[in-house]
């Protein structure tokens, strides 16, 4: 336990010091007063797939965004059973927005592709053939809500950092139980892996993106081999962002004002969002998930358990590393507003993390990996963009 106590708080100091400041917000927020971005055009391309309970609290939002140039919203139907396309036609036409909207219907889903990057596929497609030119794409979700202004300030900050694709992970849903207990963990975690300032460094390889709301330069998209590229990767932001990092700058960024809707009101609701790519992003390897479980227990069970049940500088490094720990948790906590007490327990929350990935595993063994929305897309790793 001695060495194991030392390694962990040696592990916590380069998390603190030397891992791109991951745990702190400021430096990764989109900023407040977003002018100047160009005026060119932007088309919004918003795969849907049974989505008549969020999109009345989203697209008339998405809609109502004024960026400075010219700006449409595509919709793509994904063989939704609910209405969804025809609730889009009547909302646009309640908030006075009906020319800015088009309805189109996904193709059926070839093998080689996973659902939602098959809309996205169809959706640029009807752009194509329908002589849509604008040099900008905005690959959004529809369960995102565009605060007012916020699309301008995203393009402008893409502007600014000549970047190919800017991305935004936007506040997610935390009125539940569940959600306020794993969301803001869940973000800290994706934050660990995935440090925004190494994401934006170009001489780094750490790559990413959020796919609810992802900025893109279409030429940089088609000279990087477009969306077909990707076609069968089932973490499909995270591949944008290793794709598009090639190609050029990329930014990854956050804010509250542009939040999602979706709703995981129970912890079973939670597990299966984290279920359905867990073992996707270890790239359906044992041995990287036996590494990821060793690790996860290295650095969240140690120092507690040093603490708890070591003596003398065992016990003071365990502590050490689990103060870094839950401190490093406080401005999360803040950004969600939970109380930052909550980072003394992230060792039992990453418990719960590491037996969703478990699960994962056990999924996809099982030949159910990649479960969403009544899809199983297991298979659709082999040959998956790294």
């Amino acid at each position: 336990m001695s060495a194991l106590a030392v390694l962990a708080l040696a592990i916590w100091a380069v998390l603190l010091f030397a891992r791109g400041n991951f745990w702190r917000l400021a430096g990764d927020r989109l900023p407040a007063a977003g002018g100047g971005a160009d005026s060119r055009a932007i088309l919004a391309i918003v795969p849907a797939r049974d989505e008549a309970d969020t999109l009345p609290r989203t697209l008339p939002a998405l809609l109502g965004q004024e960026p400075p140039g010219p700006f449409h919203v595509l919709l793509v139907d994904d063989h939704s059973g609910d209405g969804t396309a025809d609730l889009a036609r009547a909302l646009a036409a309640e908030c006075g927005r009906p020319e800015r909207l088009t309805v189109v219907s996904a193709a059926p889903l070839p093998p080689s592709w996973t659902g939602k990057l098959w809309a996205m596929r169809c959706g640029l497609a009807h752009a194509e053939a329908a002589g849509e030119t604008a040099p900008r794409i905005l690959f959004t979700d529809a369960d995102i809500h565009y605060g007012p202004g916020t699309l301008a300030r995203l393009a402008a900050e893409a502007d600014r950092r000549g970047a190919v694709l800017a991305s935004l992970m936007v506040r997610l849903r935390a009125d539940s139980a569940a959600e306020r207990w794993l969301v803001p963990p869940f973000v800290y975690f994706f934050r660990m892996l995935y440090p925004f300032a190494f994401v934006a460094d170009p001489t780094r390889r750490t790559a990413a993106a959020a796919g609810g709301s992802m900025l893109i330069e279409r030429s940089a998209l088609a000279a990087a081999g477009g969306l077909e590229a990707i076609s069968r990767a089932l973490i499909d932001d995270v591949a944008m962002g290793r794709m598009m990092k090639r190609a050029g700058p990329i930014w990854l960024g956050m804010s509250a004002d542009v939040s999602s809707v979706r709703a995981y009101p129970a912890f079973a609701d939670i597990a299966a969002m984290v279920v359905r790519s867990a073992y996707a992003e270890l790239r359906y390897s044992p041995l990287r998930l036996a590494i990821a479980i060793a690790g996860l227990a290295l650095v969240f069970l140690v120092p507690p358990l040093a603490t708890l049940f070591g003596t003398g500088w065992v016990r003071l490094a365990g502590a050490l590393a689990w103060a870094a720990m839950a401190l490093s948790f406080a401005p999360i906590a803040a950004f969600y507003g939970v109380g930052a007490w909550r980072g003394a327990l992230l060792p039992a929350i990453a418990v719960i993390y590491g037996a969703f990935t478990l699960q994962s595993a056990l999924q996809h063994g099982r030949g159910r990996g990649g479960l969403w929305k009544g899809r199983l897309q297991a298979g659709a790793h082999k040959g998956e963009t790294a």
